[in-house]
């Protein structure tokens, strides 16, 4: 989910549809791991619980959890495998707490690539 200003999205970016989702690594086309593997880091996650539509006809009405991530451009590590996007990935606890609470304008400024020499290839 990287175009946040879509009216698609607007209904979950508030505080009550968002989590966090653990990052340990991530595929995007390779895999992609901290530099540091004592720091912790999450992606910013978007949870829809419940949700109520017919996507096949045949199948009908259904139920069903739906999650997404937050994107944004990606860092130098990300863009040479993947040049499109990125998951929004969170450091800190200020950062985790602000995605978790903050009204959208503050928790939508989280919407930026990781600093260039935060994650590598993984081997």
């Amino acid at each position: 989910m990287r175009n946040t200003r879509s009216p698609h999205w607007r209904p979950w970016l508030g505080p009550e549809s968002r989590c966090l989702v653990p990052l340990t690594a991530f595929n995007e086309g390779s895999w992609l791991e901290p530099v540091d593997p004592g720091v912790v880091m999450f992606f910013a996650g978007i949870e829809v619980r419940g949700w109520r539509s017919v996507r096949r006809v045949r199948d009908g009405e259904t139920e069903d959890d739906l999650f997404a991530f937050l994107t944004t451009t990606p860092s130098a590590e990300v863009a040479a495998i993947h040049e499109k996007a990125m998951p929004v990935v969170l450091t800190t606890q200020e950062e985790w707490q602000a995605w978790l609470t903050l009204p959208w304008p503050q928790a939508g400024a989280l919407q930026r690539p990781l600093p260039d020499g935060t994650l590598r290839v993984a081997e």
